[in-house]
């Protein structure tokens, strides 16, 4: 349903130029401070955003017109700020050449970036996608979810995007998985709201690999470089455990994290902050 994701393997991306980041960003990983929001440059105020110049680095957001259909989710896009905060956050890190991240109606293709362009396209259509998701499953309203859903899908973007700006080493990682460990990373990094936010991504893991059961049951078959949902969900929810157990306690002993790998979940995340930390030095 979400996060086709490209940004990997493009014609010529192994020899793209390595751009280098601020000093500090290694050691801003290391501490996992709160981001600091309201940076200039990332925000976008109503008017004509395609006449507004693009900042020359960093990740700076506008908003295409949306469709007729598309208008009360683009609202909600815009009014809550998501893009906002997330290139306010990633960019606190330093400025790797510029990444415009851009809202718009993406008829259903889904949020991705694209390597060719340096644009994060995050989609109108997406909020009522994840809407409806949730609201099947009971959760009304489900503004909250949505919005968090949103932040987790930029920060895989912009996982993408400082793979691609910055011609990381994975090892032997691929570039869909890093993109979800950044997610996790940036949005642990925000102390609690964000683990709230990390585990609502979670849950939306497990209920798009309900529907996609769903699916597979009418003959169709999932085609793109992500792990499935229910190991996306896992994931997410053993950097949870590994980066605080006491307050994420609960999650041990379900279906989505035994107990035996919750025993390996500190050394994950440790792992998974130290890859991060390595790749962005």
């Amino acid at each position: 349903m979400r996060r086709r994701g490209s940004g990997g393997g493009g014609p010529g991306r192994g020899g793209r130029l390595r751009i280098p980041l601020y000093a500090g960003i290694a050691s801003a990983l290391l501490t996992l401070s709160t981001a600091a929001c309201g940076s200039p440059g990332a925000s976008s105020s109503p008017g004509d955003d395609e006449a507004r110049p693009a900042p020359r680095t960093g990740f700076s957001v506008r908003y295409e017109p949306p469709s007729a259909s598309d208008r009360a989710n683009a609202a909600f896009l815009r009014g809550r700020g998501v893009l906002e905060q997330g290139s306010d956050e990633a960019n606190a890190f330093g400025r790797a050449g510029a990444v415009a991240v851009v809202g718009r109606s993406c008829g259903g293709e889904g949020s991705a970036y694209d390597p060719g362009a340096r644009r994060i396209e995050i989609c109108y259509d997406d909020v009522a996608q994840e809407r409806e998701l949730f609201e099947g499953s009971g959760v009304r309203p489900a503004d909250e979810e949505v919005a968090a859903v949103l932040a987790e899908t930029f920060f895989h973007e912009a996982g993408h995007a400082l793979v691609d700006l910055l011609g990381l080493d994975l090892g032997d990682r691929t570039e869909e998985d890093a993109a979800d460990q950044f997610a996790a990373l940036m949005l642990i990094r925000r102390g609690e709201a964000g683990e709230r936010q990390l585990r609502v991504a979670a849950r939306e893991y497990e209920l798009s690999a309900a529907a996609g059961d769903a699916g597979a049951a009418s003959g169709e078959e999932a085609r793109d470089a992500h792990s499935s949902d229910l190991v996306r969900a896992s994931h997410h929810l053993c950097y949870l455990y590994g980066a605080d157990p006491t307050r994420n306690t609960d999650l041990v002993g379900t279906k989505l994290l035994s107990r035996e790998r919750a025993s390996r979940c500190g050394e994950e995340w440790r792992g998974m902050r130290a890859a991060w930390q390595k790749r962005l030095a």
